[in-house]
């Protein structure tokens, strides 16, 4: 995962730190998210997430409007620039990622598939809303 992340951030040709680039991709998910919801997601102080969500506004990355219903709260959503970036990572990975995975042979990629549709599985239950109450 790590050399995936890092592929990504690289193919974004900005200077983004992995905080910064998480935030974007997180928002870029969720629209309208808040700064709490970011706060939560990354790990940080509302302060810290603050600061942080600030600097990607100045950089033309995000925007952040005010929720009608509660002037107190700000609706946070990449800006065209933003999405642009993100489109880019991903693509650029997505083709150097399949470069690097056409050099494994046919049958070990069957394999590679068939566990990583097992895991998705395992992992796409919800365990909040889970009927078997675990």
């Amino acid at each position: 995962m790590r050399s995936i992340r890092c592929k990504m951030r690289a193919a974004t040709g900005e200077n983004l730190s992995v905080v910064q680039f998480r935030t974007l991709a997180y928002l870029d998910r969720n629209r309208g998210g808040s700064l709490s919801d970011v706060a939560e997601f990354i790990g940080l102080t509302l302060p810290s997430a603050s600061k942080l969500v600030q600097s990607l506004i100045l950089k033309g990355f995000l925007t952040r409007e005010t929720v009608v219903s509660d002037r107190r709260k700000s609706a946070l959503a990449p800006t065209s620039r933003g999405v642009k970036i993100l489109e880019t990572a991903r693509k650029t990975t997505h083709r150097q990622l399949a470069d690097e995975l056409s050099k494994i042979p046919g049958e070990q990629r069957r394999t590679i598939v068939s566990a990583l549709a097992a895991l998705r599985e395992v992992y796409s239950c919800d365990p909040c809303t889970s009927s078997s109450g675990k």
